[in-house]
């Protein structure tokens, strides 16, 4: 990160998964602090928070923990829920509450967060810029950056309307078209901004594959992991500054630290088997719904699009853990089973998929999937 005069640890840690205790489903503050030590420890100098991770917990819990050492021996990184702010004096009031939680005087990336087209608007209605500008001249913030999740036409919106000192974009393996993707890391590498990575596991399912489908890579190193191919992939596109991972295990930080301390670029040859890898995931997708949501509101409250990303995420992936969670998630009346048939969603999809008779299939198919 020449550009910043920041020279943070290539993996960074994400601060919204830290291990939950059972009884209180708060974070379990010993396990959490344990993993941020050996994290230390094991060289990690980037730890990226936010105003609502872990319901509110994640900033102080962070004050608590990193006010143990010293200020100057990482960097913090926490954003501003724009979603939340409805005027200039507000987004002040919990800018100054977010350094209290952190018990810090200054914030060294500070994130305009999840910023779409929509949201991007609204903090430029509310002149909300020149505060956080204001901040950085005052010191308080040391870098300015934005998190990102719309399409790439708002991405470039935003990253060419002012210098930015860095950004945040989702991107991993399977997803190289899906919001910003390479080519907004492309267009920020050629603008000289550092792009800071998350999801490069897709929230997990990257992480344990189905064995056929990781072949061309297991031909290379039958002793890597799955995750560390999906690391290794994001970390070796240039413009990368951090790689960002939510470690919530022992096992993940250390098989995570032993992957970036030896960390070398894919070669061609590694490219291609990950390429390789990505075409066997997508080849089981169940269908070719694109999220569009042009067959919503469906009449009887079946959340179409959420089904579909279920289904087709359990074809690929074969993670009943994290099919388990996004279906116990979704409400009992959004299910596809309480689909009537009215066809209406059919008449407005563009991809022209067969939705009821895949409805009709959905859910019986999760189901016995997670038995």
């Amino acid at each position: 990160m020449e550009r910043t005069g920041a020279n943070p640890s290539l993996l960074g840690y994400g601060c919204m998964r830290f291990p939950m205790d059972p009884e209180t489903k708060h974070i379990d503050e010993a396990r959490a602090a344990a993993l941020i030590r050996r994290a230390m420890e094991g060289g990690i100098t980037y730890y990226d928070t936010a105003w609502p991770y872990h319901d509110g917990e994640s900033e102080p819990f962070l004050g608590r923990t990193l006010s143990q050492y010293p200020r100057d021996s990482y960097y913090l990184a926490t954003k501003l829920p724009c979603w939340e702010i409805n005027s200039r004096q507000q987004a002040a009031e919990l800018f100054e509450r977010q350094l209290e939680r952190l018990q810090t005087g200054y914030v060294d990336f500070y994130l305009l967060h999840s910023l779409s087209r929509k949201t991007w608007q609204r903090m430029l209605e509310l002149d909300v810029l020149s505060l956080l500008e204001e901040y950085r001249r005052q010191g308080k913030i040391c870098r300015l950056g934005f998190s990102f999740h719309d399409s790439y036409e708002a991405f470039e919106e935003i990253l060419n309307y002012r210098e930015w000192d860095f950004c945040q974009i989702q991107l991993n393996y399977m997803d190289v078209n899906h919001q910003a993707g390479l080519r907004g890391l492309e267009l920020a590498r050629s603008r000289g901004v550092p792009v800071v990575v998350m999801e490069p596991v897709k929230g997990g399912s990257l992480a344990q594959l189905p064995q056929e489908v990781t072949e061309p890579l297991k031909g290379l190193d039958p002793a890597a992991s799955d995750a560390s191919w999906a690391l290794r992939w994001v970390a070796s596109q240039p413009g990368v500054a951090v790689v960002l991972s939510g470690m919530s295990t022992p096992e993940q930080l250390e098989e995570n630290l032993d992957t970036f301390s030896r960390f070398r670029p894919l070669d061609e040859g590694e490219k291609q088997a990950v390429e390789k890898t990505a075409d066997r995931l997508r080849s089981r997708l169940k269908n070719g719904c694109t999220g569009c949501r042009y067959c919503l509101p469906c009449p009887k409250g079946v959340d179409i699009p959420k089904n579909f990303q279920i289904w087709n995420n359990m074809a690929m992936y074969g993670n009943r853990t994290l099919t388990g969670r996004a279906w116990r998630d979704l409400e009992p009346g959004a299910r596809g089973d309480q689909c009537v048939g009215c066809g209406r969603c059919e008449t407005l999809c563009p991809q022209h998929i067969p939705i009821r008779e895949h409805l009709s299939r959905l859910a019986g198919e999760v189901e016995a999937f997670l038995e």
